[in-house]
């Protein structure tokens, strides 16, 4: 932009220097745009050794519930994506964002009014009497700011940002009530596992039972046998009740879960034969491309990098133009004639000299804000490695004390099987075949927690990686 001096006057000149100044400076600023790259690692320490059993297909963030292969968990997950109360907060804030951008944006665009109104009066000209009179007006107004600077375009783009970090924590919310929905699902149907071998084991001392009681009679065996038979089953029973309790308020969780009254959920005992998938990692740098809620932090840094280039906009001129047009008349039937009309047209130039620091303060608490969301985002992508690694070396150790375990049960049924026979035949006391059964119970039930804990693992790597995995490009939508 090219400005002439040679036909203004001096005095004039010099009230217009501290405003070309300010358009000269406004020109040049620009706001550094702040790095949010963060080098990742080259690999994930925990690196995944594949198991027996085949490797989830590579697949982007969706329905990653359907590689566990279990149709009653896909449809219970599916009816938390859609009746969840959370899911609902999430998006209604979502809207919300959209309507504020939507309002900010407005503010760029041109604004007409229309206006109508009646005045009656009296004593305001002196030459007349002081009988009231009533003025009639009609018109019309309209007003455009001119975004010389980019105020009006910053707010407009902070705000844009703000929806899609909105988005991005619409899908995070969703993503974490799909997998806290499997985890509980996951969770209920390892009790109902572990349930199922309680009772196994009441029934076999139930028959324990018989038989002591067999031999009590026929003056085999001392009463402090049956005793003991009957503590023992007393007991197992007790843990089954124990357990029966913990399914029952895991079934309400996961009705609260998928937005039903607790009272009218009900999900049948039925085996539990879900698929347990091999979930690649991939290469770190992906995590940061899925993560819902890493993108979120982003999104939320250069929002408030925007709003720092509008404070400093506060230091330039403001410029608005503005019109009006209409008509004024005492006479109703007068007011749309044509000698009735008026118009006018405007513009208003507003520079601030002295506001007592509240544009430098204004810049100060922008910039703190961006510092804030700076932090924040390097946090959010510390923990989002940090849970990738948790689970990584979750589902290391788990597959080991699975291997061990295994073998501590054959074990603890072999030795059941031989005190069983060695009681029966009275070459082993009672002790040792209650002592026998009750560290098969014992080691079986460590075996069926350890294969729950390894489902909760890999849902929650799944999650910790995005809600996909492998290498391919993140195709998320909402």
């Amino acid at each position: 932009m090219t400005i002439h001096f040679s036909s203004v006057t001096a005095p004039l000149r010099s009230a217009l220097l501290p405003l070309v100044a300010a358009l000269v400076l406004a020109g040049c600023a620009s706001t550094a745009q702040v790095a949010t790259d963060i080098t990742t690692p080259a690999q994930f320490k925990e690196q995944p050794v594949n198991t027996a059993g085949a490797t989830a297909p590579v697949q982007a963030a969706g329905d990653w519930w359907r590689a566990f292969n279990d149709p009653t968990l896909d449809a219970v997950v599916e009816r938390a994506a859609v009746s969840n109360t959370s899911i609902q907060q999430a998006a209604a804030r979502l809207a919300e964002a959209r309507a504020i951008a939507r309002t900010v944006d407005s503010d760029r665009s041109v604004q007409v009014g229309l206006g109508a109104g009646a005045n009656r009066q009296a004593g305001l000209d002196r030459n007349q009497s002081n009988k009231p009179s009533t003025m009639l007006n009609a018109g019309a107004s309209i007003s455009y700011e001119l975004d010389l600077f980019g105020k009006l375009a910053g707010a407009s783009n902070a705000a844009t940002l703000d929806v899609q970090s909105r988005e991005s924590l619409l899908q995070s919310a969703r993503l974490l009530v799909q997998a806290e929905t499997a985890q509980t699902y996951l969770a209920l149907r390892a009790l109902d596992a572990e349930r199922a071998l309680v009772r196994e084991q009441v029934e076999a001392y139930s028959d324990t039972l018989r038989l002591t009681e067999r031999r009590v009679r026929a003056g085999d065996l001392a009463e402090l046998d049956l005793a003991r038979v009957k503590t023992e089953l007393a007991a197992t029973e007790s843990e089954a009740i124990a357990l029966e309790r913990q399914r029952t308020l895991l079934e309400h969780a996961l009705a609260v879960l998928t937005g039903e009254f607790a009272s009218n959920f009900e999900l049948p005992t039925t085996e539990w034969s879900t698929a347990l998938p091999n979930i690649p990692a991939g290469v770190p740098s992906t995590v940061l491309e899925r993560r819902p809620d890493v993108i979120a932090a982003q999104k939320t840094v250069q929002a408030a990098q925007a709003r720092v280039g509008v404070a400093q906009t506060a230091w330039f001129p403001s410029i608005a133009l503005t019109g009006s047009g209409g008509s004024a008349s005492s006479d109703l039937s007068d007011l749309f004639k044509w000698s009735a009309r008026s118009w006018g047209i405007g513009a208003l130039l507003s520079l601030p000299i002295l506001d007592g620091g509240r544009r430098e303060a204004g810049v100060k608490g922008a910039s703190a804000q961006l510092d804030g969301a700076l932090a924040s985002y390097r946090e959010q992508v510390l923990i989002a490695f940090r849970e990738v690694e948790d689970q990584l070396s979750s589902l290391r150790l788990l597959r080991e004390q699975s291997a061990v375990q295994t073998m501590a049960v054959a074990s603890a049924r072999r030795a059941t099987v031989l005190s069983d026979s060695r009681y029966r035949n009275g070459y082993v006391s009672q002790l040792d075949l209650l002592d026998a059964r009750r560290s098969e119970l014992r080691n079986r039930r460590q075996a069926l927690q350890v294969k729950s804990a390894q489902y909760q693992a890999t849902v929650g790597l799944i999650r910790a990686l995005g809600g996909g995995w492998g290498e391919a490009a993140v195709a998320s939508t909402l």
